[in-house]
């Protein structure tokens, strides 16, 4: 009975502060924990639990998914992350009543790879996604290698659906030897901006079951690509949903013999999009159905979102490690108008103290930019990478604080691309989206 006392507690808290016109955050759910670190073995899910996971792409496919599955029926999803365990408790407390029971079709949730094992311990988990492994802020996640092994063994007495990402070799270690649950594979057709050698710093470059060095037809981005082992089976696996023909300029793709449009065009996505979608084919959902939420998708929080500010088009996204950031300025190089580029750099404690990260940007592949202002806590050590990459330094402008930054980015006219990492996200949003200007999609 005592969890009881303690949801009653949580919910009354939760909602105090909905009446101070907050939205309560993960404050409930740290709450929950310190009262009762069992505390998530005693919700009880109506519907089917989904989680989503990955270095880059949870909170895209998570909001992706939920969108899709809210045709089939209720949806509860942390749309907007808070994926460890005190933010995960604090969406179940907000949707639970007082004996813990959520009433829902689907609870979706976006989890941090380290939290899987955490959360999943005791809250029974139907379809698990993972989208793929790359090097993040090493000083608090450490490196790959451990996170993977992390998974594996959680995986060992997982007996849900394992929906794995095929052309991650990182990812697709997971599901061999995993008799317990039923392993699904997605993919994505090679597209035009594919490339015969690794353009990035990868992680995916030795068999993990022979040690011999991986060999590719061909690269995507990073270590992403259709891969083998020279010398066993790894790598040969049955595609279970694949994304093709994609055309990146026109925001296109085919899926089922279906052409598809989306206005989130970058290979990457393509990824979470294909991995939406072979969940959803476990869910009976309709090829209808997934073209209008495909189409319609829009997440307006910083990931490749749109905005018009005092006449200039500009795009805004995140990128929180370098794997993100390669492919962001991959995707502005799709763009051959000229244009001017913001860099912000923080380095709090949610971010990662070590920002040498940075020095794996492939900045001496910038087309056709124009001007690049840094801002952050360390907007100077954005401006040496960018300079020592071979950008003209008398084209770098740095300030600081983040409204001298916006401020001086619009004095000029032109497309603008502002990139920024975790903790810069809401500041740099807010303070772009007030400035002089309104919030229009392109």
């Amino acid at each position: 009975m005592y969890y009881k006392i303690v949801i009653f507690i949580c919910k009354f808290i939760y909602k105090f502060m909905k009446l101070l016109g907050k939205n309560g955050g993960t404050l409930p759910g740290n709450i929950a924990l310190r009262l009762n670190k069992n505390i998530l073995k005693h919700f009880k899910v109506s519907g089917t639990v989904i989680a989503v996971t990955g270095t880059n792409g949870k909170t895209s496919t998570t909001n992706l998914i939920s969108n899709i599955l809210s045709n089939k029926g209720t949806v509860v999803s942390n749309r907007e992350g808070n994926n460890i365990n005190t933010g995960i408790t604090s969406l179940l407390v907000k949707n639970c009543d007082l004996s813990g029971n959520i009433k829902c079709d689907y609870l979706v949730l976006e989890c941090d790879e380290h939290y899987i094992p955490v959360v999943f311990k005791d809250l029974k988990l139907d379809s698990f996604v993972v989208l793929n492994f790359f090097r993040d802020q090493l000083d608090r996640t450490g490196e790959v290698e451990t996170l993977i092994q992390k998974i594996d063994k959680f995986l060992d007495s997982y007996t849900g659906n394992l929906i794995l990402n095929s052309d991650d070799p990182n990812v697709s270690r997971l599901g061999f030897n995993k008799d317990k649950c039923n392993v699904y594979y997605y993919g994505v057709e090679k597209f035009k901006g594919a490339t015969s050698s690794m353009r990035d710093r990868g992680e995916g470059k030795y068999c993990p079951f022979c040690s011999a060095r991986l060999e590719y037809d061909y690269y995507q981005y990073s270590h992403v690509g259709k891969f083998k082992c020279p010398k066993c089976s790894f790598g040969h696996n049955d595609i279970d949903s694949i994304v093709s023909n994609i055309d990146l300029n026109k925001g296109k793709f085919k899926y089922n013999g279906k052409e598809f449009e989306t206005r989130y065009n970058t290979i990457y996505n393509m990824y979470n999009v294909s991995a939406a979608f072979m969940l959803s084919s476990l869910y009976d959902v309709s090829m209808d159905y997934l073209f209008e939420s495909v189409k319609g998708f829009e997440l307006n929080n910083g990931r490749l979102e749109s905005v018009n500010v005092n006449g200039c088009a500009t795009v805004l996204n995140l990128a929180k490690n370098p794997t993100g950031a390669n492919v962001t300025i991959g995707f502005m190089n799709q763009d051959d108008e000229h244009k001017e580029l913001m860099f912000v750099l923080n380095d709090n404690i949610a971010d990662g103290k070590d920002v040498s990260w940075i020095w794996d940007i492939n900045f001496s592949i910038l087309n056709n930019v124009d001007r690049i202002i840094t801002s952050g806590t360390r907007a100077y050590d954005m401006a040496v990478r960018i300079k020592n990459s071979g950008y003209d330094f008398k084209k770098i402008e740095v300030y600081p604080n983040i409204e001298e930054a916006v401020s001086n980015l619009y004095k000029s006219s032109g497309k603008k691309y502002i990139i920024f990492n975790y903790t810069a996200t809401t500041d740099t949003r807010r303070v772009v989206i007030n400035y002089k200007g309104d919030k229009n999609g392109l």
